[in-house]
C-alpha cells in the first residue's frame, strides 16, 4: 500500500516550546492510502468545499474566530486527491477519528464512500442541534455509515483493542483511544513491516508522549476544552507514551494537528 500524508486544514499559527522548530500553522492531518484491491481509503477528511466556500453557512462562527482556518481550496482532500491523478469517486472507504468539524467537513466530497467509525461518535454526532463541534452540514448528504463497537470481535494490536474494518484489509483497523469525544479512535495502518497510528485528537503536541510530558500551552487549553472523559483521556495519553517507549521501532505515533509531526513524516 502507498500511503500520503496531507494536510487538508491550516489553522492558527502555533509556537514550538523549546528552541528548535519555527512556528508553524497547526495542520489537519490526514492519510490517503492507496490499496491494491479496495481502492483509496482517506482517513479524517479535515475541512471541505462546503466550508472553504460557505463557511458561514457550514462553521460555527466562534469557531472560526478562534481556530483562524486558512480556508484554501488547494488544502482540501477533493482538491489534493485530483492533483494526485484521482477523482473523488475513487475514494471508495472514509475513515474518522471521531466527527468534530475540522475531521468530518470533507465528507460532502465524498459522496459514494463508506464512512467507517465508532457508533458512540455518530450517536453523539447524530443526538443533538449544531454546535461548535459537531455540524450536521457535514452529513446532510446522507453517508453510507458503517459503525463498530469495541465489544465485537477484535485483536490485541500492541496491548490495544483493535477492530478489523468491514471491507478493507486487516492492515488497516480501529484503534479505539477514548477521553476526546464519545467515540473517538484512532486508526492503524501497516505500511511494509511498520505501522503507522494516527491518533486524532488523542493528543494535540509531539512533547505529550515525551517520558517527562510537556503539553503545549495553547492546544492543551483546546483539548481540556474539548473532552468528554478527563481521566480516560490522560489514560490514554500514558498508554500512548507507552507504546513508544515500548514498539516505538514498530510504530510511528501522530496526532492531527501538530505541523512538526506532519512535516517529519512528509520528509520521510
Amino acid at each position: 500500500m502507498r500511503i500520503h500524508h496531507l494536510n487538508c486544514g491550516s489553522v492558527r499559527t502555533i509556537e514550538a516550546t523549546y528552541d528548535g522548530p519555527p512556528a508553524a500553522p497547526a495542520v489537519n492531518h490526514c492519510l490517503l492510502v492507496e490499496t491494491p484491491a479496495d481502492g483509496l481509503v482517506l482517513i479524517e477528511t479535515g475541512l471541505g468545499l462546503g466550508d472553504v466556500r460557505d463557511p458561514a453557512g457550514t462553521l460555527d462562527s466562534d469557531w472560526v474566530r478562534f481556530v483562524e482556518p486558512a480556508l484554501a481550496e488547494e488544502e482540501t482532500a477533493v482538491r489534493q486527491i485530483a492533483r494526485l491523478g484521482y477523482r473523488p469517486a475513487d475514494v471508495r472507504h472514509v475513515i474518522v477519528t471521531h466527527l468534530d468539524v475540522d475531521h468530518s467537513g470533507g465528507l460532502p466530497d465524498f459522496p459514494g464512500a463508506r464512512v467507517h467509525l465508532l457508533a458512540a461518535e455518530l450517536e453523539a454526532a447524530l443526538a443533538g442541534p449544531p454546535s461548535s463541534r459537531y455540524r450536521p452540514a457535514h452529513w446532510a448528504h446522507g453517508p453510507d455509515w458503517v459503525t463498530y463497537t469495541p465489544q465485537q470481535p477484535n485483536d490485541d494490536w500492541f496491548g490495544f483493542t483493535s477492530i478489523e474494518l468491514d471491507g478493507l484489509p486487516e492492515d488497516i483497523r480501529l484503534v479505539p483511544l477514548g477521553g476526546h469525544t464519545a467515540g473517538h479512535t484512532g486508526v492503524a495502518v501497516r505500511e511494509g513491516e511498520h505501522w503507522l497510528l494516527h491518533c486524532g485528537d488523542a493528543y494535540y503536541y509531539h512533547r505529550e508522549l515525551q517520558p517527562d510530558p510537556h503539553p503545549h500551552p495553547l492546544m492543551d487549553v483546546v483539548q481540556t476544552r474539548s473532552e468528554v472523559h478527563h481521566d480516560l483521556r490522560l489514560g490514554t495519553q500514558a498508554r500512548l507514551r507507552e507504546l513508544v517507549r515500548d514498539h516505538g521501532d514498530q510504530v510511528s505515533v501522530f496526532s492531527a494537528h501538530d505541523p512538526w509531526e506532519l512535516a517529519a513524516a512528509t520528509a520521510k
